[in-house]
């Protein structure tokens, strides 16, 4: 029983002396820790700063554009958009295409039907036939008048019907050339009441405003035609900044609804006129258009850059951003042990190409150097 006793009590001893030993070496490293964070530097081994692959560096002077923002759209030479109307009012026989069809130029798009066609047709026949009686008619009372057979009066009248009907004539053939209906055939006698429409030039159909047996006016739009073999894009702006706008300044944009790829053109043309909503228009040449499926009317978002400015810079992986503020490391010792940064705040600027402007850099010497590669992972700690 008292064997027992004892080796109970040695147990209770051992137990109590081995706490108080935990508890002594806790106190130690709070207070190291302490003294690590009291003089507000982090501290870094050479053993860290080369597993981490943490890289140095100062302040650069870099080049950075002066650049105006603006936003746009893509878009083609009128020339290369057209909308398609009849030339004639009919009913619209057949329509085979369909948005995003290719077509070429001369190709026949719709038919119209109007029996204001045969008409046409036949008023034609009548004149040409009649044209060739006429013509002789003037021919034969102009050799009668010259041998004073006839008046001058008979003469005058074959002469005046001759030309009417030659104006008719004419007239005629080029309502049935803009109708597209053939001439050779009328004058073989084959008639027909559909006329086709044929495409002014190459391109892809973007819309189609009707169907089968729909009535049109010449005022009707039919289809749209746009060639996208040359496309620019139309920029507004400002009033405040046209000043600063020249013809070959450089554009860098992008379509913010379809990548981040940052593509690249040059001013052409700077309007002269200011809309309604203060704004001109700029007009800008792409400079690799082949290799880019852009489409028309797509939105733009672009920066023109109108100068440069030397300025003093980091690379933007030395800054890091805590609640809006900016910070950087900056090294403020150096040993055999390792290195103390110390966490200053800093004024940022336009950023481009990898670097990041320091607005507020007079507050640093040239000597400085600063946390390039790393930062984030210290001050996010």
């Amino acid at each position: 029983m008292k064997h027992f006793i004892y080796k109970a009590s040695f147990l209770v001893l051992l137990t109590y002396f081995t706490s108080c030993n935990n508890s002594e070496k806790k106190a130690s490293d709070a207070s190291v820790a302490t003294t690590q964070m009291s003089d507000n530097l982090i501290r870094l081994t050479q053993e860290q700063f080369k597993n981490s692959k943490m890289k140095l560096g100062s302040l650069e002077e870099k080049s950075f554009p002066v650049i105006v923002e603006t936003n746009g759209m893509i878009d083609v030479p009128p020339e290369n958009k057209v909308v398609i109307n009849a030339t004639m009012g009919g009913y619209i026989k057949n329509t085979p295409y369909l948005i995003g069809d290719y077509v070429k130029k001369g190709q026949a798009l719709v038919t119209v039907e109007n029996p204001k066609f045969v008409t046409l047709q036949q008023n034609y026949i009548e004149v040409k036939e009649k044209l060739v009686y006429l013509k002789s008619e003037n021919e034969r009372q102009k050799i009668l008048f010259d041998e004073n057979i006839t008046s001058q009066k008979n003469y005058l009248k074959a002469g005046s019907e001759y030309k009417t009907a030659l104006a008719s004539y004419n007239g005629l053939r080029k309502q049935l050339s803009m109708l597209n209906i053939s001439i050779s055939n009328v004058e073989n006698g084959i008639i027909t009441s559909t006329a086709p429409i044929h495409a002014p030039i190459n391109g892809s159909i973007t819309k189609v405003n009707v169907t089968r047996g729909m009535f049109v006016s010449p005022a009707t739009p039919i289809l749209e035609i746009i060639d996208n073999d040359h496309i620019h894009i139309e920029l507004s702006v400002f009033e405040k900044d046209i000043m600063n706008i020249k013809k070959e300044q450089q554009i860098q944009f992008k379509i913010p609804e379809a990548s981040n790829e940052i593509f690249e053109a040059e001013v052409y043309l700077v309007g002269t006129s200011i809309e309604e909503n203060r704004t001109i228009k700029v007009h800008g040449h792409l400079k690799d258009e082949a290799n880019h499926n852009f489409l028309t009317g797509m939105f733009v978002d672009a920066s023109i850059i109108t100068n440069n400015s030397l300025e003093q810079a980091l690379p933007s992986e030395a800054i890091v951003t805590i609640n809006d503020i900016f910070y950087v490391l900056v090294l403020d010792s150096k040993n055999e042990s390792g290195s103390n940064f110390k966490q200053i705040k800093v004024q940022t600027g336009s950023t481009y190409n990898g670097y990041t402007v320091i607005k507020n850099a007079e507050k640093f010497d040239t000597a400085d150097t600063f946390l390039t590669i790393g930062t984030f992972d210290l001050i996010g700690e």
